[in-house]
């Protein structure tokens, strides 16, 4: 069964590199493209991110490096991982480069291949399950809705400095994306909720932050705008995080089925039959 599962995938060429996405965190989320890279690779070079239960699929012999980069801490520099990809594959090595989620959302994977094609190393993109889908949908809020809104925008919260991007149209965005998700937004949360409440979103508007999102670690906070701050510095939670403003939110008292599984009662009725309309 395992061999036919593979029969017929690409092989991993020795001296080339994949860039592959791991998903949020549950193993069960890689694609087969991704455990088939797993299982030829001769070096993972993995975010910090990356769930070990996806790096035990790795070959025996398969050499670990970690190149994590996590918002305060020491960490390389993007320059020089990109640069360690081109090393190992002159070496001739297998090489695959694990990121968490999906490497061209938010993950800096279009910048490790742009290196790669400026030194001749040969490559692949394998997608994977992007947190702010596949992480909410973990938490039992979908990201699109029909009774509640027909447009999401993602967005980083902060951008290579560390700051919140100063190119982002927070008025454009509160007044034309019912649904907002954001990544590595919880360090300026409360900047963030500023400039959408002064950019006309209602200070009761539901938010979420789920916390270490498709892991059995997960923890999801709800709040509203006004309270976003306070109610994560109460709660104690850290990043990694998704935020998640939008109406949406209130379905997850219906949908929240990993919540279920532990005896939850869900809300058949979670928008109580309103029907709501994207901002104009």
């Amino acid at each position: 069964m395992t061999d036919a599962l593979f029969s017929g995938l690409p092989e991993l060429e020795p001296g080339s590199v994949w860039l592959v996405g791991a998903g949020p965190g549950d193993p069960g989320l890689l694609t087969l493209h991704a455990v088939n890279a797993l299982r030829q690779a001769d070096v993972i070079v993995h975010d910090a991110l990356v769930n070990s239960d996806c790096l035990a699929m790795a070959k025996t012999g398969a050499v670990l490096e970690f190149a994590g980069k996590r918002g305060g801490k020491p960490s390389p520099k993007q320059r020089d991982i990109s640069l360690r990809l081109v090393e190992l594959a002159r070496q001739g090595k297998r090489v695959l480069r694990l990121k968490g989620g999906d490497p061209f959302v938010f993950g800096r994977g279009g910048e490790e291949a742009l290196t790669l094609v400026e030194h001749g190393i040969p490559f692949r993109i394998v997608p994977g399950i992007t947190a702010g889908i596949g992480g909410l949908a973990y938490a039992g809020i979908p990201v699109t809705h029909r009774e509640v809104n027909h447009a999401v925008t993602f967005l980083t919260g902060h951008d290579s400095s560390g700051v919140v991007p100063d190119r982002i149209n927070w008025e454009g965005i509160a007044k034309g994306s019912p649904v907002i998700v954001m990544y590595m937004a919880m360090k300026h949360i409360s900047q963030i909720t500023a400039n959408l409440i002064a950019a006309g979103r209602s200070p009761e508007e539901p938010v979420a932050f789920v916390c270490n999102a498709a892991t059995p670690q997960q923890t999801v906070l709800e709040t509203t705008l006004a309270r976003a701050e306070a109610d994560v510095v109460a709660s104690g939670l850290e990043p990694p995080a998704i935020v998640v403003v939008g109406e949406v939110v209130r379905l997850r008292s219906a949908l929240d089925w990993l919540g279920a599984l532990e005896g939850r009662v869900l809300d058949a009725d979670p928008l109580s039959s309103r029907a709501f309309r994207d901002p104009a």
